[in-house]
Parts: C-alpha cells; sequence; structure tokens
C-alpha cells in the first residue's frame, strides 16, 4: 500500500532498504546475469551455509539439537562479549566515558539475553537430557575456552583454569594471553586517573597476572568518585551491574545443572554443580562493593 499522493515509482525500495530488510521483505534485485552470481546474499553474508550445518548430534533423540543449538549460541554471545570488552577497555584509557557506558549497556543486554537462555534449555527435562548424555563423552562446558577468557579479562587469574587445555595450543594460549594483560577493572583504574582522581600507586601498577586484591586506599578514590556524581559514578555503577549480572549467570547456570543432573559428576569427569556452587557470590570487583556501606 503507498501512501496518499505517492506514485509507484516514488515507493521502490532503495539500496539502503534492501541492505536492512530480511530475506522475506523482498526479491533479489535485477542486477543482470554476470552480477547475480556474485552478489552478495543474507546468506552468504552470515555464512548461514556453514552455521546451519554446525550442528551434528550423536544419538537419534529429539531433544539433542536443542543441547547443541544453546551451546553454539552461547559460544557466539562469548564472542560478542569478548569484542566487546576489548573494546570497552579501549575506550576506558581514553577517559572516554560516553563511549564506555554505551559499551557497558550493550554489554549488560548480552549478559541479560545469556541469562534467559538457560530458560529455554530448562523446558529439557532430566530424563530428556539423561537420553543422550552418554553420547557427549569427555566434552563438558568446562572447556569452553572462551568463557575462561572471558572470566580472564574481568580479573579472574587462576592457573587452574589451563587444566583442560594442551600446552602449546591456541586455546590456552588465548586464556594464558588474557591473564597476563591487564583487567577491565585495571583499565577503569586508568580511567578514573585520566578524569583526576589520585588511584594509589600501588594499585595503579600492580602486578596484573596476580588477581586484584581489596584496597582501602581506593576505596576511599572511589568514595571520592560516588560523591562527585559525575561520569566516573556512572561508569563504576555499570561495572557493579556487570558483576552483578555475571553472578546472576553463574547462579541460574548451577541451579540448572543441579535440576537438570543433581549431584551428579558433570560430563568429562568434571565436578559438575560442586564445582559451580563454589563460584557464587565470588566478586569480580571487590573494592566496588565494599564501598557500598559507606555511600
Amino acid at each position: 500500500m503507498t501512501e496518499t499522493g505517492t506514485s509507484p515509482a516514488d515507493t521502490s525500495p532503495t539500496d539502503s532498504d534492501l541492505a536492512g530488510a530480511c530475506p522475506a521483505d523482498t526479491g533479489p534485485a535485477d542486477t543482470g546475469p554476470a552480477d547475480t552470481a556474485a552478489a552478495l546474499t543474507y546468506t552468504s553474508y552470515l555464512a548461514l551455509d556453514e552455521v546451519l550445518d554446525a550442528q551434528h548430534p550423536r544419538s537419534d533423540e529429539h531433544d539433542e539439537l536443542l543441547f547443541i543449538v544453546i551451546h553454539q549460541v552461547y559460544e557466539l554471545w562469548f564472542k560478542q562479549l569478548l569484542h566487546e570488552l576489548t573494546h570497552l577497555q579501549a575506550v576506558l584509557v581514553k577517559g572516554d566515558t560516553a563511549h564506555a557506558t554505551r559499551v557497558l549497556r550493550r554489554v549488560l543486554t548480552i549478559l541479560k539475553v545469556i541469562v534467559a537462555q538457560i530458560d529455554v534449555l530448562e523446558t529439557m527435562t532430566p530424563r530428556q537430557f539423561t537420553s543422550f548424555r552418554a553420547r557427549l563423552d569427555a566434552s563438558s562446558g568446562f572447556q569452553s575456552a572462551q568463557f575462561r577468557e572471558l572470566e580472564a579479562v574481568l580479573g579472574r587469574r587462576d592457573r587452574r583454569a589451563f587444566a583442560h587445555y594442551l600446552e602449546g595450543g591456541e586455546q590456552r594460549a588465548r586464556i594464558a594471553g588474557a591473564m597476563s594483560r591487564p583487567s577491565l577493572f585495571d583499565s577503569f583504574l586508568t580511567y578514573l586517573g585520566t578524569h583526576g582522581y589520585t588511584v594509589p600507586a600501588e594499585v595503579l601498577d600492580r602486578d596484573v597476572s596476580q588477581p586484584v586484591a581489596p584496597s582501602e586506599e581506593l576505596q576511599r578514590v572511589l568514595l571520592a568518585v560516588y560523591a562527585d556524581d559525575g561520569g566516573p559514578s556512572t561508569v563504576a555503577e555499570y561495572l557493579v551491574d556487570l558483576d552483578e549480572g555475571l553472578q546472576e549467570w553463574r547462579y541460574r547456570h548451577v541451579k540448572m545443572v543441579e535440576r537438570t543432573i543433581g549431584t551428579k559428576k558433570g560430563t568429562g569427569g568434571s565436578a559438575g554443580a560442586a564445582y559451580l556452587r563454589g563460584t557464587l557470590f565470588d566478586p569480580a570487583f571487590p573494592d566496588l562493593w565494599a564501598v557500598r556501606s559507606e555511600l
């Protein structure tokens, strides 16, 4: 349907219209035989042939496809989170509040999606999971190198994370690299310095290969940040949201595992829910939590 007073020629789709349309919205553009063969399509741009052919259930059980799809989607979101956090660290070091808050809002929204996906996974009953669980062999979510790298970016420094990865392998190298670089919180401290806050030298120049230790001196600086109630305090609160979101993911994850396999060992011989419970309530940014009682 065209708007009143508009000729059909005026409503022809433009290049920008086609770029934003879903595949059902519009047919192929008439570009001629030679150009059509090489034209970028929705399928080729998104590599859908490869993506949709990447699910290989090892049983005939109906629910195994859901299990595979959910975990592949998790890995895609982990990839995006790593991409966003790398950018976030760069803009924090520059002292760019506006871009830092935009990236943090995106990261927080992605975290909400990740947590919500557990609702989909929990539509699978324990019996349905058991029907194909043995086919998983030694594979385990503990082997997610991207999640280990994500933990390292957020400040985890635990060499036990290397246990599932071959020495000299690419995955182990990526995790080790993340553990040897400044964490997100280190970048935040640099950001505070660019905004005129005197961050203690022993904190700012710490050995970044070690975990962040709470500092009373730093907490006094953070109290000043909150008292000023400016851009840096907004960034600080977004970091608290991020920390809380990660803990929410851990809680939902452990409860999902408990309701699915109870106290059984996880696949691949992992400790299952027992290990996951031990990661709960372990903040990534302890100083930001420590100041809550003083605000």
